[in-house]
């Protein structure tokens, strides 16, 4: 992802409650890593447990993404 495609997307983040000043720990990754593992994932047509190792690993993604899931 680019950064200007980045900047569009920024903004419809969650902001960690960490930030905030709502508690909890910072998170292991950040969005914009689980963003690209995502779309490469969609790109690819790959499974989850798939994920090169380059990316965040793939059971942190899925939970991210998950609605009501825990974050990274």
């Amino acid at each position: 992802m680019n950064d200007a495609e980045w900047a569009v997307v920024r903004d419809a983040m969650p902001v960690p409650g960490w930030l905030e000043g709502r508690g909890g720990q910072p998170e292991s990754y950040c969005h914009r890593q689980m963003v690209d593992a995502v779309r490469y994932l969609v790109a690819g047509g790959i499974t989850w447990r798939a994920m090169p190792a380059d990316f965040p690993a793939w059971d942190r993604v899925d939970a991210f993404f998950r609605p009501g899931g825990t974050k990274a």
